[in-house]
């Protein structure tokens, strides 16, 4: 598959009010790349003249992700619960939280509501047309990380997602091989579209310092910090990893080699992207992967674990390592460190991949979604 087949590139959509909502209920969090996706968004469906409820859960976003919601054109912002399906302790917890929707559905009356987990939708009673975004779950998750069944403990968050993708009219997946492994996980399901994710980041070719740069939750084992660490042992240039090293239930990452950086203010860690001649990313599971966008579109070289979702977006415009092996991710690290012009090659492959990734492209695709689904509830009302 080549990197362009991963965009949905259907024309957009048509622009008149059976097909185009005038007000969109979007559930958001402030954990990992949910608010962002849901923020701009939000600003994109702005600009197309239609009103977007943005409902939390979850913990608090930082102050400055708060800010750039509060400053959102024709948006409003709701907090409604704590918790989200892999925070929650059980499942009454959870569905509590989820009922929170139905009093903002009644109070706001949305055209289109737009659920960031299908976990949302279990108990959905609203006749209302309704998407939902996979970004992640934890049966994926748990699949591509530990190979072995999900725990019993945690079946109740399966059941939900199953039942929430049964009662929607589209589900949004972020990549092809993403809706393969939702497939696998889930079973048959043919109402799932696939719309990669956007950047809004202008594209810039600043990336020349002499510093590895990777960014995610290394608390998160999907992020696979422990092996980056243990390859910046022996890496030539510093390895910077900059994400918080401590979840919000207790998981933490202790760094032996590499340089932690905690979390960033958005702008700081765009800087220091547009500086990193190389950014790493050794993930065993991407839905997609918006930290590698953001630093293809910095110029940064790409070093990447050999995983399909990187494969599918990235393959010729990256170096590829085992996820499971910390020797590789050095060997790549210190291949390019070493090559000025492989990464400037490289650097402008995964530049020109980038700019296909952009957030009006989301939003149009988005709304082509949000047409079907539109015409799929009419057809069940009627």
């Amino acid at each position: 598959m080549t990197p362009s087949e991963t965009i949905d590139a259907r024309p957009g959509p048509v622009r008149h009010a059976e097909t185009a909502p005038g007000r969109v209920l979007l559930t958001l969090d402030g954990v990992g790349g949910v608010g962002r996706y849901a923020i701009d968004l939000a600003r994109s469906l702005g600009a197309r003249g239609i009103a977007t409820l943005l409902v939390g859960f979850g913990p608090r976003p930082a102050p400055e992700l708060a800010a750039e919601i509060l400053d959102l054109a024709d948006a409003e912002l709701v907090w409604a619960g704590e918790d989200l399906e892999w925070t929650a302790p059980d499942e009454p917890t959870f569905a509590a939280q989820a009922a929170a929707i139905h009093a903002c559905i009644r109070a706001w009356k949305p055209e289109l509501i737009h659920l960031n987990s299908p976990a949302f939708a279990a108990d959905l009673s609203a006749r209302v047309p309704t998407v939902a975004m996979m970004h992640s779950c934890t049966a994926t998750w748990w699949q591509a990380v530990k190979g072995t069944p999900l725990p019993e403990r945690l079946a109740w968050q399966r059941e939900r997602i199953r039942r929430g993708l049964a009662r929607v009219e589209r589900v949004i997946v972020p990549s092809a091989s993403y809706r393969d492994l939702v497939l696998r996980t889930y079973g048959p399901i043919d109402t799932v579209r696939v719309v990669a994710n956007g950047t809004a980041r202008p594209a810039t070719v600043n990336a020349q310092d002499p510093f590895v740069l990777a960014a995610g939750r290394w608390w998160d084992e999907g992020k696979n910090g422990a092996v980056l660490d243990a390859a910046a042992e022996t890496c030539t240039w510093p390895v910077f990893m900059a994400g918080p090293l401590g979840s919000p239930t207790g998981e933490t990452l202790t760094l032996a080699h590499a340089h932690a950086m905690e979390a960033l203010p958005p702008d700081a860690m765009a800087e220091i992207m547009r500086r990193a001649a190389i950014f790493v990313s050794p993930s065993r599971f991407e839905p997609f992967g918006l930290a590698v966008l953001e630093a293809a579109m910095c110029g940064s070289a790409l070093v990447l674990s050999d995983i399909p979702t990187f494969r599918e977006i990235w393959d010729g415009a990256a170096l590829f390592a085992d996820a499971d092996d910390p020797a590789a991710f050095a060997a790549a690290i210190d291949r390019l460190a070493a090559d000025a012009g492989l990464r400037r090659r490289l650097a402008g492959r995964a530049t020109a991949i980038a700019r296909r990734f952009g957030v009006a492209r989301q939003a149009d695709a988005t709304l082509a979604v949000y047409a079907e689904a539109i015409a799929a509830h009419r057809r069940e009302v009627h």
